[in-house]
């Protein structure tokens, strides 16, 4: 699997990142550890967690997700080819919302305890949180670097002012920076004043803001839960209407020139354009589609069409 620069950190890492949401929940331990397995065998090495993961699934409280990312990393002794996301900030069971130092450094420990490692490689602030000042929120972030309990820090779910804001913030203070933004962002748009709540789009804004400054933009919920594939999916109201229309349209007709599924033209026109798209996979099948899309050579007429297609 090819290797691409994140962010400001200089850091390498895989170019399409595996999302482990319901591993230790919807899927049991033995089948989060065969997909963690088969990414790593196609030679990825970036898996994406968090402290909640997955606490809404019937049965479960949050924590799942790192505990048998753990419990898998010990038994294939490999923590040290891997490299490790994990986030803070969203409520789950006995956890508030929000990004205070308190809740940052305590939840830090907790996730580093759950995964069984003394680094997390890119620890992110879940969702943004107006409540606390972000000279807080920094400072800790900072602290957790300086420690080397964090290597890298990033944001998701934030606006563009306010990712400038918090680098500003940063600078002035001599702290480490968000050197990169996980946001819902998918080759569809959602219709001009859609709501995710408590998710967040990627604007235009933010697109142009990360280009311009060279913070990688990574795409969760790229493939919409499975509805460029599967006519049972619906990606909900947000999407309906001409502009989705079209674009599914020329997406199918380049999947066609391709050779290849829509999901694969999804993946293969952000990673043009240097998003790094996070992929999951309920089964081998699924997760194998998925990484297929480095496969697919889109042509420069391909990606204009894509981009141009819709209002």
């Amino acid at each position: 699997m090819r290797k691409v620069t994140l962010g400001t950190s200089g850091e390498k890492v895989s170019a399409l990142c595996l999302g482990a949401m319901y591993f230790g929940t919807r899927n049991d331990a033995a089948s989060s550890y065969a997909l963690l397995d088969q990414y790593v065998a196609a030679g990825g090495s970036f898996i994406d967690t968090a402290n909640i993961y997955a606490h809404w699934v019937p049965g479960f409280q949050g924590g799942e997700s790192e505990t048998v990312l753990g419990q898998w990393m010990r038994e294939r002794g490999n923590r040290n080819d891997l490299f490790i996301a994990s986030k803070v900030g969203f409520n789950y069971p006995g956890v508030g919302r929000g990004l205070s130092a308190r809740q940052i450094l305590t939840e830090c420990d907790r996730s580093l305890q759950r995964l069984g490692i003394e680094t997390i490689d890119l620890y992110y602030a879940h969702v943004d949180d107006f409540q606390t000042p972000l000279e807080e929120t920094l400072e800790a972030f900072d602290r957790l670097v300086q420690t080397g309990k964090v290597r890298y820090i990033a944001a998701s779910n934030f606006m563009a002012w306010r990712l400038e804001k918090a680098r500003w913030t940063s600078r002035t203070n001599g702290w480490a920076e968000y050197c990169c933004i996980q946001q819902r962002y998918s080759y569809l748009r959602g219709k001009r004043g859609a709501s995710f709540d408590p998710q967040l789009e990627a604007s235009d804004e933010l697109v142009q803001y990360c280009r311009a400054e060279r913070v990688t933009l990574l795409a969760y919920s790229a493939l919409l839960g499975g509805m460029y594939t599967r006519r049972d999916r619906d990606p909900g109201s947000q999407y309906h209407g001409p502009d989705s229309n079209a674009r599914l349209a020329e997406l199918n007709a380049v999947a066609a020139e391709t050779g290849s599924t829509p999901n694969q033209v999804v993946l293969a026109w952000m990673l043009a354009q240097g998003v790094l798209p996070l992929i999951a996979g309920s089964t081998h099948e699924q997760l194998a589609e998925n990484i297929g899309a480095l496969k697919i050579a889109l042509s420069d007429d391909q990606v204009a069409r894509l981009n141009a297609a819709g209002a």
